[in-house]
């Protein structure tokens, strides 16, 4: 079996489980040829600075990130927009193509999306032995490694995502849950490690595969890399630790209500929801695993004449999930999936449908996490308490004009909206 499609195999079987290395130091200046091609690589404008290479040469500054929108702070009596987060575990480009599928459904329905990346996936099989995960030997992990080919599809594909305004996270490497010595179980250094060796194998591809020829990625991971989700949604107490240390922005970890977000631990509380699951009593996470696991068990390949319902009974959940925000309170729908193929590739069918039913729609933001949390980030406080205070699916009685009509207090100094200073 070729080394992407472990990958693959790999990742179904641990979800089917459940659900301090050198830093970068800056380079010289490449030529002006160099420069261009991190950006001309999948055909993104050319900015005038020069590219700084970082490290080896795997990354890169380019400065700010293209197609990053401006957060704004609602005007007083303002109606929310309505945010809908996609976004992918261990993302990486194989056999499948999904990677390079859904960065074309992005742009096709005005929408940015979040890949968190597995280190491992940026690793080749041969160089397995560099990765020392927590509390399991050196090269062990369950979700496998790479080849040179997959490592270079990938760097294609998170290239091209950056510079496309999506976002780049991290799900760090070997996905060890449900297990003696998984994540669930790891202390705050054990997710320090993990995580500085996932930036590791992101900031050193090039050393690893001898690919010194090929194009750095735009971005400098150490700052890129602000967010994450724990292998099987485990171990989150640690790593929300870890991360609150490492300057990390959110986490999306956990199960919500559909609610508005709040801090935790210092992180936006950004995680996945609970909405409809259509001919069920109960409802269900958003995310395509669990609708599976709900529908054909543990098998990844069910009976295939229920497949299209099944796909459409993920579709509908998510879409009603949709309407019961976006006609109530507002609060964002936060959907995370796997570049998977299950059950014939229904739920990719099924997100394919929401993303084109949904982010073309009146007031409806399609976003990244980091999109998200810098939205939240320029809110006065005290309007967000207000909109934490709408159950599901609840809209102001009064009407969104007078619900959010008091005078909001300033904005601290360098927020978008903040006024101006008298001179």
């Amino acid at each position: 079996m070729a080394a992407t499609q472990r990958i693959a195999a790999g990742a179904a079987l641990a979800a089917a489980c459940a659900t301090a290395l050198a830093g970068c130091a800056g380079g010289t200046a490449p030529s002006r040829d160099a420069a261009h091609a991190v950006r001309k690589a999948e055909g993104a404008p050319v900015p005038r600075t020069a590219v700084r290479l970082i490290g080896d040469g795997s990354t890169s500054y380019t400065g700010a990130q293209p197609h990053l929108p401006r957060p704004e702070r609602l005007k007083p009596g303002q109606k929310p927009p309505q945010f809908v987060v996609f976004s992918w575990d261990g993302a990486g480009e194989d056999s499948q193509k999904l990677f390079s599928h859904f960065r074309e459904v992005s742009k096709a329905n005005n929408a940015t999306m979040t890949y968190f990346l597995s280190g491992v996936y940026m690793l080749p099989e041969e160089k397995r032995d560099l990765y020392r995960p927590p509390q399991h030997s050196a090269g062990s992990s369950e979700i496998g490694f790479n080849d040179q080919r997959g490592i270079e599809d990938t760097v294609k594909q998170l290239r091209g995502a950056w510079l496309e305004g999506n976002e780049i996270g991290t799900h760090f490497n070997g996905h060890f849950c449900g297990t003696e010595g998984g994540v669930g179980q790891w202390s705050v250094a054990d997710w320090k490690s993990e995580i500085a060796q996932a930036k590791s194998f992101v900031k050193s591809w090039k050393t690893n595969t001898g690919l010194k020829a090929e194009s750095a990625l735009p971005f400098d991971y150490d700052k890129e890399l602000i967010g994450a989700r724990t292998p099987c949604l485990e171990g989150r107490e640690n790593f929300m630790k870890a991360a609150r240390q490492l300057g990390f922005r959110y986490d999306t970890s956990g199960v919500n209500d559909q609610l508005w977000p709040k801090k935790k631990e210092g992180l936006w509380d950004l995680s996945m929801q609970l909405v409809p699951f259509p001919g069920h009593s109960y409802e269900q996470l958003t995310m395509d695993y669990n609708f599976m696991v709900n529908q054909s068990g543990t098998k990844t390949q069910g009976d295939p004449d229920k497949r299209q319902s099944w796909g459409d009974e993920m579709r509908d959940g998510l879409l009603q999930g949709f309407q019961r925000a976006y006609d109530g309170n507002r609060a964002p729908l936060v959907i995370g999936n796997h570049f998977e193929s299950w059950n014939g590739g229904t739920y990719m069918r099924a997100v394919d449908e929401v993303v084109e039913r949904v982010c073309t729609k009146a007031e409806v933001r399609c976003v990244s996490f980091r999109q998200l949390a810098d939205w939240l980030d320029a809110q006065d406080p005290a309007t967000l308490a207000k909109l934490r205070g709408l159950k599901v699916g609840e809209a102001p009685k009064q009407g969104w004009a007078s619900f959010l009509s008091a005078s909001p207090a300033p904005a601290p100094k360098g927020v978008p909206g903040a006024p101006a200073l008298k001179q």
